[in-house]
Formats: C-alpha cells, structure tokens, sequence
C-alpha cells in the first residue's frame, strides 16, 4: 500500500485537473465536480489494489485471527499456572522449567525472557 501512494497522489492530482477542465466545459458546480473526482478517484484506487494483488482488508486479516489466539493462550496459561485446573497442573508447571527458571509460575526475576521475547518479536516484525 507504501509503494503506491506516489502513484495514488499523481493519479489524483492529474485527474483533479481532468474534472476541472471537464467541470469548466460543462459548468458543473463545486459539489458535481467533487463527486465525479471522488467517484473515479475511487474506481482508479480500486483498479490499482487489483493490479499489485494489496487490497487494505489483507493487512488486517492475519490480526483478526492473531488476537483472538492470544487471548485464548493467555487465559489459558494463567488457568494453568494459578491452579484453575486442579493442583496436578500447578505441581508441573512449578517443576517443570529448565535452566535459570526453573518454576514456571514464578515471575522471571532475570528479565531474560521478556526481553529476548521482545526482541525476538521485534526482529520478526522488522524482517
């Protein structure tokens, strides 16, 4: 969607000049001229999201199933590490850690793993 806005502004601005001129041999008014720049203004934006395959709803999609995991995988671990689940659960996740954190329901005192996660997180979205 970047890489089309500078084609999108000239696009614009030679039609604006288009329905201008075309505005002045017919003696539209403001609003007339407006809504016919709008309306192919619309029509060539459209053309231009089919021809580079990058339509706006795309960039949205993969948040519409990326929120809804992570609430479910967040709630779900807290379950698991209070005990919602019953004591057997709890008793793995407080034995079951390697390395530095060995219990997994204490908080990480080192700050190793919220921040490599985060940096990780960051070199996934800057890739």
């Amino acid at each position: 969607l970047e890489n089309l806005q500078p084609e999108i502004k000239e696009l614009a601005k030679r039609l604006r000049y288009e329905v201008s001129v075309r505005g002045k041999q017919l003696g539209w008014s403001e609003k007339v001229a407006r809504f016919h720049f709008t309306k192919n203004m619309r029509r060539i934006v459209t053309e231009l999201y089919i021809r580079d395959n990058c339509h706006p709803f795309k960039a949205t999609l993969l948040l519409w199933v990326q929120v809804p995991m992570w609430v479910c995988v967040s709630l779900a671990l807290r379950n698991c590490s209070v005990g919602a689940l019953g004591s057997a659960v709890q008793e793995q996740f407080s034995s079951g850690g390697v390395l530095w954190f060995t219990d997994l329901t204490a908080p990480d005192s080192t700050w190793i793993l919220p921040v490599s996660l985060g940096l990780v997180n960051l070199l996934v979205v800057e890739v």
